[in-house]
C-alpha cells in the first residue's frame, strides 16, 4: 500500500491507532531536510490515547510556523475569528538535523522543554510528525499539511 493511502486509512480509523502501525508507516517514509519544513502548516493528531491528543485540542492547536531554522512557532492556535495566531504557551522551537530511529531528518527542536518533533516525508504537502519527550515512553504521532 502507498504510504499516502496508509495515511489516510490510520487517519480515517475509528478507533484507536496502534502505535506500531504509525511506526511502521513512519520508518518506511524519506527523510526530510530542514528547509522543506519553511512556512505555515495545518496539522492534526492521529488517536493513540497519548494525554497530549487532549492537551492539543484545548490549545485550539492547528499548526506550527516555520519562520526561519532558528524562528518557530511550534503552536499554533485558533483565534475566535477562525485565524491563526502563534500560542506562546511551550515558546518558541528551532529545526535542526537530528538522527531518530536510525535516520537522520528535519526535527523540531523545543527552545525551553525536552522535547523533540520528528519529521518525514509522505508527499511534498504532507509530513508525518512523531514528538519524543524526554520521560515518556509514549509517543504523540501527528501530522502536518502545508498552507
Amino acid at each position: 500500500m502507498k504510504a499516502e493511502a496508509r495515511f489516510q486509512e490510520l487517519l480515517g480509523s475509528t478507533r484507536k491507532v496502534a502505535i506500531e502501525a504509525l511506526y511502521e508507516l513512519f520508518d518506511g517514509l524519506e527523510a526530510i531536510d530542514t528547509p522543506f519544513m519553511l512556512g505555515e502548516w495545518e496539522g492534526g493528531v492521529f488517536n493513540t490515547g497519548h494525554p497530549g491528543e487532549q492537551q492539543l485540542e484545548g490549545l485550539r492547536w492547528v499548526g506550527k510556523t516555520f519562520h526561519g531554522e532558528n524562528d518557530v512557532d511550534p503552536i499554533v492556535s485558533r483565534t475566535a475569528d477562525g485565524g491563526r495566531e502563534a500560542n506562546p504557551v511551550l515558546g518558541k522551537a528551532t529545526l535542526r538535523f537530528v538522527r531518530y530511529r536510525g535516520v537522520s531528518t528535519a526535527t523540531m527542536v523545543y527552545d525551553q522543554h525536552p522535547v523533540y518533533d520528528h519529521f518525514r516525508k509522505i508527499t511534498s504537502g504532507l509530513v508525518l510528525g512523531v514528538m519524543d519527550r524526554k520521560g515518556e515512553t509514549l509517543p504523540l504521532f501527528f501530522y502536518l499539511r502545508k498552507v
